[in-house]
């Protein structure tokens, strides 16, 4: 007799909600990294190496992330795809 292993499958809420955690943590990790990276170039570039606009922007990046994470939890029906 062959021995069948079982897979553990989870319900389709589950998965959805799944999904939506990694959208809403890959969106809010890049928009943070890019409100970072801007705001090192504009303290380079702008204020003469002051440490206010790097956290301004983690602040916008992290923001953004939230607002857009809330926006796909609150959708009927699914996560959001955005074409390119």
């Amino acid at each position: 007799m062959s021995e069948v292993t079982q897979k553990k499958v989870s319900p389709p809420s589950q998965q959805l909600l799944n999904d939506k955690w990694d959208v809403v943590l890959s969106n809010t990790l890049v928009k943070t990294g890019l409100g970072f990276g801007c705001g090192v170039l504009a303290s380079v570039l702008v204020f003469k190496r002051r440490a206010f606009p790097v956290w301004l922007g983690v602040g916008f990046g992290l923001g953004r992330g939230y607002a857009e994470g809330d926006a796909i939890f609150r959708s009927p029906v699914g996560y959001r795809n955005v074409q390119a």
